[in-house]
């Protein structure tokens, strides 16, 4: 197994954690993401840590024209071909960047961030807040998090804080004027350990849209 390089650099962990197997992700869409997003009309979309592709391969299906984001280029040349395989190469489009350091240009019907948690170091604030200012007028925001360890993680592998419901919309102070919170809401799944133990874990997930 290849060993991860030092913490302190975001580019080269997480280039490593993706050469490091052939397949990182399950290749299915976020449950969540499906949920909150199967009623909207689909436009423009952009997706931030895309990694390997389910999700933006989900949206364009769905109609939507998706640009992903990943700090991978190895993540991102397999989003690609899953794109390809899936018939929506047309649909979309790929870009290599180190949130917090760079963000895509343009504004977008919807955000899509799922779980953009790191062991390593990555400015979460900012980037979420970055993320409202890409929204269109009349377009979504979603976010999606871990609230916490599974049940069944007695052992931590690394020190985190999980953000709570209130923390996250306090941070992004989005004007009541300008935006309308749709889902804030923490949901408890079914979690199941590598040796098989079974527990739950929880996400909190968030829709806003832009008024």
């Amino acid at each position: 197994m290849t060993e991860l390089p030092a913490p302190t650099e975001p580019a080269a962990f997480w280039e490593a954690r993706y050469r490091d197997t052939d397949r990182v992700w399950s290749g299915r869409p976020n449950a969540l993401l499906v949920r909150e997003v199967a009623d909207l009309k689909p436009g423009t979309a952009l997706d931030l840590g895309c990694g390997e592709g389910a999700d933006a391969v989900w949206l364009a299906s769905r109609g939507w024209q998706v640009t992903g984001v990943d700090i991978s280029a190895t993540a991102l040349e397999r989003a690609a071909l899953h794109a390809a395989d899936a018939g929506v190469g047309d649909r979309t489009a790929w870009a290599r960047h180190e949130l917090g350091r760079t963000f895509p240009e343009g504004t977008y019907d919807l955000v899509n961030a799922q779980y953009l948690q790191s062991p390593v170091a990555f400015d979460q604030q900012g980037v979420l807040r970055r993320a409202a200012e890409a929204v269109a007028a009349h377009g979504t925001l979603l976010i999606v998090m871990h609230a916490g360890w599974p049940s069944w993680q007695t052992e931590p592998p690394f020190e985190a804080v999980f953000p709570t419901l209130e923390s996250v919309l306090a941070e992004l102070a989005l004007p009541d004027a300008d935006w309308s919170v749709e889902t804030a809401q923490t949901v408890r799944r079914t979690s199941v350990s590598p040796d098989g133990e079974e527990g739950f874990r929880e996400d909190n997930v968030w829709r806003i849209r832009r008024l």
